[in-house]
Parts: C-alpha cells; structure tokens; sequence
C-alpha cells in the first residue's frame, strides 16, 4: 500500500465501495434490454480484467507466486466468476434492493463469530432486523429468483473471507492480487455468459455500457476493498458492508424508480444504526493499528474514532 493510501482513513475507502458496489448492477439491469444477464456478467469480469491487466501486468507476478496463493487466486476467481453471473441471474427476477438484503444475511453471520460485547451483539440485533425489514421476499412469485439471491448470498461471503486473506496475504499486494484472480475469474465465466454476451460486439453502445459497468462494478468498488480489508478486522468490515443494502435502496430509488415501502425505509435505519452501534476491537493505548496488507487480524481493527465518523 502506497503512503497516501494509508493515509486515507478506511472507512473512507469503504465508502467509496458502497456508493460504486450497486452503482454498476443498477445500470446493468437498464443493459438487459440489450444482452441477456450472464452476457452482462461476464461483460462486467471482461472489461475490468481489461482494465486490470493494462493497469497492473499481473501476469507478471505469476510464476513467482507459491502453490498455496496460486490455489487462493484461482478460488477467489472462481467465486468472483460464479457471484457475478447468479447476481444478474437474480436481478433479473427481484428487486435491487431485495437481491441486495439476502446478498448480506451470511455476511451478518461472520460479523456475529467476532462479536463479545453487548454493544456489538446490539449491533447484529439491529443489522439483521434491517435486513429483515428490507427484505421483499417473495417466495410464490418468484423461487427461482430467491434460490439465486440466496446463492449469490452465500458467493459473497466466500467472497469476503478469500478477499481477506488475500489482502493479509504478503505474498502478493492486494490490487495486484484482485487483478490476477479477475483475469481467471474471465476465463472461468466464458463459457458461462460469453455466448450470451456475443451480441454486444455488434451493438456499440451495449459495449461501451457493458465495459462502464465492468469499470463501476468490479473495478471501483473491489480496489475500495481491498484498500479497507487491508486495515480492517473482517468482522469489524463484514458488519460495515450491512450498509449496502441502504446503499442499493437508495440507488433503486434514482437510477431504477424502485421507490421503498414504509417498511423498506424502517429497515434501512436499522441497518445504518447497527452500523453506528458497533465497536471494533480496541487498540492499545498509544498503539498505532498496522496499515499494511501483511498486518496481523487482531491489530488490524480501525480506530473507535474513524468508525464514529463512518457511524455518523
């Protein structure tokens, strides 16, 4: 990590992801009168492998990479390839912010492992009410649609805890980490989405759509992570990213006109609040929290004042 990176605070990073993390989706689904959705998928992997690969040459780092990271990688890679095509699967059948509100419920449940106070168990109480709240479940209408939200759920906490690791990793920086992992991850998702995506290629304008979501979904928002993994404990970051299903309401709201019920709106303060509650661990007195991508879970939390400005 660069010196002015770490100067950034954390939280700020993770902003930054949470804006661009469902900016892209929402303008995916406005694409899928285009392309059908895994042609978007992997549209969106393509281009930020693109970007990737101009940016850092990860395939530079690769032989000099040990079997275990290797293994790492590829399974990273191949859970960015299969989360992304499940998601625009279920986007296609349900709501932003519904996708989004199952997409969180079993990354509430790592944030529960860390969580030894009254004060942060508060905090899970109202995160999972929230999403509860948020929650547009419909299970008659569409089962299909859920069993897809629900395993994309399930992709994106895989996705969380290898993300994690290799953040921590010292083998590999991070961002160069990511792009090597979504160079496989295009490979893996051709023949899921490529044939799908075969279209675009006549269509200029769905092209350069799809390469603007790639760049607003998968670029953006995943070097912000890596960035915020890289100084936060993964519980103390899994419960923070709860505030993305307000995010992907909000985003709803202005980019599809998905306007939220009363309820909807009642859930997006429950889980901004159990944002706010939370306390991560604390540091010692007089002790500075490592920055580095190889510093140690149990010292890698974010100060309580940085989280108090993230918390409001």
């Amino acid at each position: 990590m660069s010196r002015s990176a770490a100067r950034v605070p954390p939280h700020a990073y993770f902003a930054v992801s949470a804006v661009f993390h469902y900016l892209g989706p929402a303008f995916a689904v406005l694409l899928f009168a285009r392309v059908d959705a895994l042609g978007v998928a992997w549209l969106r992997i393509a281009s930020a492998a693109a970007v990737f690969a101009l940016w850092r040459r990860p395939w530079r780092l690769w032989s000099g990479l040990d079997r275990p990271t290797r293994r790492l990688l590829a399974g990273w890679a191949a859970v960015l390839a299969l989360m992304n095509s499940v998601f625009y699967l279920a986007l296609e059948r349900l709501p932003l912010g519904t996708v989004a509100a199952i997409e969180f419920l079993p990354v509430i449940v790592l944030a529960a492992f860390a969580a030894r106070t009254r004060r942060n168990v508060a905090a899970l109480l109202c995160a999972v009410g929230g999403v509860y709240l948020l929650t547009d479940v419909r299970l008659v209408s569409e089962p299909l649609g859920i069993a897809l939200a629900a395993a994309n759920a399930v992709l994106f906490a895989a996705y969380i805890v290898l993300g994690h690791r290799v953040a921590r990793a010292g083998t590999v920086p991070g961002i160069d980490g990511l792009a090597l992992a979504m160079l496989i991850a295009a490979v893996v998702a051709l023949p899921i989405g490529g044939a799908a995506a075969a279209p675009a290629f006549t269509d200029p304008v769905a092209l350069a759509a799809g390469a603007g979501v790639g760049i607003t979904s998968s670029v953006v928002p995943y070097v912000a992570d890596q960035l915020a993994m890289a100084r936060l404990a993964r519980a103390t970051y899994a419960l923070m990213v709860c505030l993305l299903p307000a995010t992907a309401t909000v985003i709803g709201v202005v980019v599809l006109a998905q306007v939220p019920t009363a309820l909807e709106v009642a859930g997006v303060l429950l889980v901004v609040a159990g944002v706010a509650v939370h306390s991560p661990p604390a540091t010692p007195e007089g002790a500075q929290p490592p920055s580095g991508p190889s510093a140690g879970r149990a010292g890698a939390g974010a100060s309580r004042g940085e989280l108090g400005q993230r918390g409001g």
